[in-house]
């Protein structure tokens, strides 16, 4: 049996609890025109953090700043390939505002605060699930807990 392939992905928050997406392009193998987060596989003799790193700087050009929670460990099957994914709540530094995204796999992107998370329902109306959407919630999900718990007295 061939082991599973090592996804990473980031839920690049903005400073008004915003998770940055980003539409995959209409020639893109896997999920055509989906929404995504950034991310990718994990290469040969690098730890998640590292390729969590190289993902984000290598599609927006921004740098990871801090990691703050991992809010989804799932195992998902694409093409008979299993892939095992961490995904990750993370913060970075660059300019939010213009991402430098690699327009040959990505036509364009968005920032979803957690009431706009029904625009990720278009993944699962193209057949592909509501997997992006479950991690974009649980990482506003995380992002309300931490706040609420940021704002108690002790």
């Amino acid at each position: 049996m061939t082991e599973p392939r090592r996804m990473v992905g980031a839920l690049i928050r903005d400073p008004h609890d915003r998770i940055f997406v980003q539409r995959r392009s209409a020639g893109r193998r896997l999920f055509p025109e989906c929404w995504d987060v950034v991310g990718g596989a994990v290469e040969e003799g690098e730890s998640l953090l590292h390729a969590l790193r190289r993902e984000i700087a290598e599609e927006t050009g921004w740098r990871l700043g801090r990691v703050l929670a991992r809010v989804a460990h799932e195992e998902w099957t694409a093409n008979g390939l299993r892939h095992i994914e961490s995904d990750y709540v993370v913060e970075v530094d660059g300019d939010l505002s213009s991402p430098e995204l690699e327009w040959d796999k990505h036509t364009e992107f968005a920032w979803v605060a957690a009431e706009e998370v029904s625009l990720l329902d278009e993944n699962a109306l193209r057949g592909e699930g509501t997997f992006i959407k479950d991690i974009v919630t649980a990482a506003h999900s995380w992002l309300a807990d931490a706040s609420g718990k940021s704002r108690k007295t002790p």
